[in-house]
């Protein structure tokens, strides 16, 4: 074969196959790593994007519709405690603790008819619901006509239901006074004699958690008055003629075993 019939051939088998050139390699990776990022990016646009929308939809739900979206605290009776711990009762007492002080305050500061029924929004009903069934677990100290005197009886049963507590966590002290006299006179007898039970519980006991533990409530005349059936209740003198009166300037103690 001539020479230039040599070079012919070799000419067209370079026209065929010609040789790798590097430079074009690394345009098309450039190119199709290029092609990838942009892919990989809109994606993770599209996503963002859509999480996004998710998370306003979702608070647009929780605005227009918070009762549907709100968890809900349910009051639950527990098998271990006391049969009047029921769901019912429970609401009722969490609404007393929260208004007297009991519950997330510094320090004890009681209750008086006007916070029971714009705090705690208990009605006599409520009242009577939350305090009957504590019947065996209660106390009734008797009190002389306008004084806040503890006799000795009273203060003997008001000891012995203090120690008696069984791991309860609230003790509860419910002074009031009876119809004769003002609205203001009978509030402040009330007071007076729910702080001598308070007192007498400082003095004999000296325990450093008390005031967490006691909750006051003086509700004087004009708040839910008690029937003659609190004169089933211990009291501290038996024995003795119980009228609505009577126990109407009293003050009935007890702890309660129910669990928040």
């Amino acid at each position: 074969m001539s020479n230039e019939n040599r070079r012919r051939a070799v000419s067209a088998r370079e026209m065929v196959d010609p040789e790798p050139n590097p430079s074009d390699e690394r345009n098309v990776n450039h190119r199709r790593a290029t092609l990838v990022g942009g892919a990989v990016g809109l994606a993770l646009l599209l996503g963002g994007t859509g999480a996004v929308a998710s998370m306003v939809h979702g608070a647009k739900e929780r605005l227009e519709h918070p009762a549907a979206t709100a968890p809900q605290a349910v009051a639950v009776a527990d098998d271990a405690e006391a049969p009047y711990c029921t769901p019912a009762f429970k609401q009722v007492l969490q609404r007393v603790l929260n208004a007297c002080g009991l519950v997330g305050a510094e320090q004890r500061r009681g209750c008086q008819p006007a916070d029971v029924k714009t705090f705690a929004s208990i009605t006599d009903d409520d009242f009577n619901a939350l305090f009957t069934p504590l019947k065996d677990r209660g106390a009734v100290l008797m009190f002389d006509d306008n004084s806040d005197v503890l006799d000795t009886g009273a203060k003997k049963l008001l000891d012995e239901r203090w120690q008696d507590r069984k791991g309860a966590r609230y003790f509860f002290v419910v002074a009031r006074a009876s119809r004769d006299g003002t609205v203001e006179g009978n509030r402040a007898l009330s007071h007076k004699r729910a702080n001598s039970v308070l007192f007498h519980l400082k003095e004999s006991f000296q325990d450093p958690d008390l005031d967490n533990q006691v909750g006051l409530l003086w509700l004087g005349s004009e708040y839910a008055q008690l029937s003659n059936a609190y004169c089933e209740w211990p009291s501290s003198r038996e024995g003795k003629r119980c009228t609505p009166e009577a126990i109407n300037r009293s003050a009935f103690a007890s702890w309660v075993d129910c669990r928040l």
